[in-house]
């Protein structure tokens, strides 16, 4: 099968082409930023371009030259400021846009994109339940009311063309090289990794983590099916408060410095952290590594860059 991966170079998309090329399949990657660090080791297995999502014609030419059995577009602007909204119009509303849009005019039907937890909004709005697909999107701020907009432009692509977009809600998606997004669970892991200490407002802030090599699986399998039986997928995760990550975190690293101004008053303001998944896990069988496990990857990959040895 031939995938092409819009916007390839970011945390999650070397890991899910890395997957599959190794289910042996043809993979072809346009990014703005096609000498970037993180696709060398696939540059003797993926064919990579120079292409600006934002552009129709970069899109097009790049589907036209790749001739895709699947789309997938990765393509997004994530932990940038509220100051200037453009940049994210442009990148996460335009650059969606002309990715379904390309694909219709080609005749490509499946297209997968990631959506996002955000589009929820706080837990606070929702009880303390896990959300399901069908419950309300109440996320505000420019990231979570632009991955709100790309659902309903999937959904009337869908119905309009009888095209087959589907969307995956990745939680707080975690990892040892993670810069932008969502950052105190990452924080809690890589600093103490380093040596580093680390302080966070409250202990008892929830956050929902999943593993970027989990992720990648799930958008690996929703790619590469013929027909999804859904338009939207919760990733879910792992539901932990900085605390009990901190306690994870101490288990390997005892001398770990994770410091906290406030031992409560963190929870009520939290993230969504309840995310039901069972849609996702019943179709595509989906099961995660145990986080624990995750949390001694994440460390020791961070161990490794620095020259050290790995924990056991």
């Amino acid at each position: 099968m031939r995938v092409t991966v819009l916007g390839g170079s970011g945390f999650i998309g070397p890991r899910v082409m890395r997957r599959l090329v190794e289910h042996g399949h043809d993979v072809y990657c346009m990014d703005i930023n096609p000498s970037a660090a993180a696709l060398d080791p696939l540059r003797d297995q993926v064919e990579i371009t120079h292409g600006d999502v934002t552009l129709m014609d970069d899109v097009v030419e790049a589907l036209s030259a790749s001739k895709p059995d699947r789309v997938l577009n990765l393509a997004y602007a994530l932990g940038a400021s509220e100051a200037d909204p453009h940049p994210q119009v442009r990148l996460n509303i335009l650059g969606m846009d002309n990715c379904f849009e390309a694909a219709r005019i080609l005749a490509i039907r499946r297209v997968i994109y990631a959506s996002s937890l955000a589009v929820y909004g706080p837990q606070r709005l929702h009880g303390d339940r896990a959300v399901t697909e069908d419950d309300l999107c109440l996320g505000r701020g420019i990231y979570a009311v632009s991955k709100i907009f790309n659902e309903h432009q999937a959904e009337w692509y869908n119905r309009a063309y009888d095209m087959a977009i589907t969307g995956v809600r990745p939680a707080n998606i975690t990892g040892p090289d993670k810069q932008r997004g969502s950052m105190n669970h990452v924080q809690c892991q890589v600093l103490p990794a380093r040596g580093e200490p680390v302080t966070f407002p409250h202990a008892d802030a929830m956050t929902l983590p999943l593993h970027v090599e989990d992720i990648a699986e799930v958008f690996v399998r929703v790619t590469l099916a013929e027909q999804t039986a859904h338009a939207i997928y919760n990733s879910g995760g792992h539901a932990t408060s900085l605390r009990d990550l901190a306690e994870i975190v101490h288990r390997y690293l005892p001398d770990a410095e994770i410091n906290f101004e406030q031992e409560t008053g963190g929870y009520e303001g939290s993230g969504l952290h309840r995310m039901d998944n069972s849609r996702l896990v019943e179709e595509f069988e989906v099961e995660y590594a145990p986080f624990e496990q995750r949390v001694l990857e994440t460390i020791n990959a961070v161990r490794s860059a620095a020259g050290q040895p790995p924990l056991g």
